[in-house]
């Protein structure tokens, strides 16, 4: 066999499976895998859907090739399909039967291709494997180290495992460099045709709901509730909370003294970031006045999901915030669709000669 001994393969599985800490059956996987695809590469196309079975004992290999039964006299394509006539006896229309192929050698390319499908493979297994050793951590924050910045995402090294920090998950301004240390939260896993990859986050509101977390034991024993938490990374975070007891101040636990507790989470997440806590509330009303502060609210109106906020004159570039933004955090946080009013007020009714007439009357009388 050119350039690919299988006796050899065959007896590497055990050390290829212990070195890269896989199960036997998941490198004996990869190898037949590399085989089918290096025999499609000599003897058949793309098409063809081919497994090969490799006997780790003796070094055989063994080919099959799968094919959909079809009514005779049909146009058919050879690569995926074959007549009734010639599928064999009991065959019946819309099986699938397999052709077996014994492996005996193959091309300079078709053995080039097998160990580049090993290699691939094998590469790819292994990051599923150490990726399966996070979902444990998924949904906490991890400390990595930046391996690379790239203009649409940064990759941090975790130990064994490395992730991706898309831009959409970095925080807004703040930079990163390779060799720095930072915390970063676990979102998810994403699975594809290159294998699993974790995704990572500063940007999401989770990650600030972590650090909390993290400063707030009162959170651990249920005292205080964080009811939710709006964020434009890098910008400004609205957080709601509230109490399980009475006589706890939920905005002043979270805080802390002198502020220490919410100190420490501007301190991670970069003091550009505001963070407004406020009283969550299951009045609607109160809830988005609150979801404003600063800004003083006159009314509420709501009416469905949609609220009407009148506010006076001085009041309203509080309320809609620097490019909107309070307005919409605000919306995001309490669930409704908020539109700022300016309140209309009524004018000074002018007085008359007759109204001053009478007054001045009044006055002197009194004197």
């Amino acid at each position: 066999m050119e350039n690919l001994d299988l006796k050899q393969m065959s007896a590497m599985v055990d050390i290829i499976a212990e070195e890269k800490g896989l199960p036997k059956d998941t490198v004996l996987n990869v190898i037949e895998q590399a085989i089918a695809a290096a025999w499609r590469k000599d003897n058949g196309d793309r098409e063809m859907n081919v497994r090969a079975a490799l006997n780790t004992k003796t070094g055989d290999a063994e080919v099959f090739v799968a094919r959909e039964v079809i009514e005779d006299g049909l146009a058919y394509n050879p690569s995926t399909e074959i007549p009734l006539a010639e599928a064999g006896e009991g065959a019946k229309i819309g099986d699938i039967v397999e052709e077996s192929h014994k492996v005996t050698a193959f091309g300079r390319v078709a053995a080039q291709t097998a160990k580049q499908v090993v290699v691939q493979r094998l590469r790819e297994a292994e990051n599923d494997a150490v990726i399966a050793e996070f979902e444990d951590k998924l949904k906490t924050v991890v400390t990595g180290t930046v391996s690379r910045v790239e203009p649409r995402l940064v990759r941090i090294d975790l130990g064994r495992a490395n992730g991706i920090m898309p831009r959409s998950e970095q925080i807004d301004g703040e930079y990163y460099t390779v060799g720095s240390r930072l915390k970063v939260y676990v979102k998810k896993i994403e699975r594809g045709d290159k294998g699993a990859q974790l995704v990572l986050s500063r940007g999401c509101p989770e990650f600030v709901e972590y650090l909390f977390r993290q400063e707030v034991p009162e959170l651990e024993n249920g005292t205080v509730e964080i009811k939710g938490i709006a964020r434009e990374a890098g910008r400004r975070t609205k957080i709601a909370v509230t109490s399980t007891m009475n006589g706890v101040d939920p905005v002043g636990t979270f805080v802390g003294g002198r502020g220490i507790r919410v100190q420490a989470v501007m301190n991670e997440i970069g003091e550009r970031e505001k963070i407004d806590i406020i009283t969550w509330s299951d009045n609607p009303s109160e809830y988005i006045r609150e979801a404003l502060s600063p800004a003083e609210i006159n009314k509420v109106e709501i009416n469905d999901k949609k609220a009407k906020v009148f506010v006076s004159e001085d009041q309203q570039s509080i309320a809609i915030g620097k490019q909107g933004q309070n307005v919409r955090l605000a919306s995001k946080l309490t669930g409704y669709d908020i539109d700022i009013e300016l309140i209309k007020s009524t004018p000074k009714k002018k007085k008359t000669n007759v109204e001053d007439s009478l007054l001045s009357a009044i006055e002197e009388s009194e004197e």
